[in-house]
């Protein structure tokens, strides 16, 4: 049987944060291993080994995570950068939503508005009307508006639907942030 070789890009002493923003291809299989600290504070000065131990991992399972990681990261390689991510759980849970407010056919309307303490949030909003200022993106069934004045913050963003002990809802992970507040506001830079 011969055995695959992926480049280890990924080492269990690198932390978190550091992964997410040299590889965005990391969050799905981070929150997959019930990692959902993507983009806390805690994630920046915390090793994978450190915060895979702190969710109860063996060391064998922290190996296997960070194995997948470095696959992740080796299969995101080929791909174009996207404008904007859509995860299958977030279009599953969109199209869910649509069809519960009858707005089949809208599309989820994601905004950058002023306010929290590092001076901006994202706003989401189903919304079914366009104009030439905004850039609709069909993925997985559903429909995406960015304006374009926004797309250059939210370029190679991730739109994902989290349900966890905190709380569930529709979660941005998006590399063109920079700092982040303990509230969970971002700043754009």
């Amino acid at each position: 049987m011969e055995q695959e070789t992926i480049n280890q890009v990924i080492t269990k002493n690198m932390t978190i944060g550091e992964v997410v923003a040299k590889y965005p291809a990391v969050i799905e299989p981070l929150q997959e291993a019930g990692v959902h600290c993507v983009g806390c504070h805690v994630s920046y000065s915390e090793s994978l080994e450190d915060g895979f131990k702190g969710h109860g991992m063996t060391d064998e399972q922290v190996n296997e995570v960070i194995s997948k990681l470095n696959k992740a990261v080796e299969e995101y390689k080929g791909e174009e950068v996207k404008d904007f991510i859509v995860t299958k759980k977030a279009a599953d849970k969109l199209i869910e939503v649509l069809k519960e407010n009858n707005k089949e056919g809208s599309g989820l309307r994601v905004e950058i508005v002023p306010g929290g303490c590092s001076g901006s949030e994202y706003g989401l909003e189903l919304d079914n009307k366009t104009t030439d200022l905004d850039l609709v993106i069909e993925d997985k069934g559903v429909k995406i508006i960015i304006s374009k004045e926004n797309l250059q913050f939210l370029k190679g963003a991730k739109l994902d639907y989290v349900d966890s002990l905190q709380g569930a809802g529709f979660k941005i992970s998006n590399p063109n942030v920079h700092s982040s507040c303990g509230c969970g506001q971002k700043k754009e830079n």
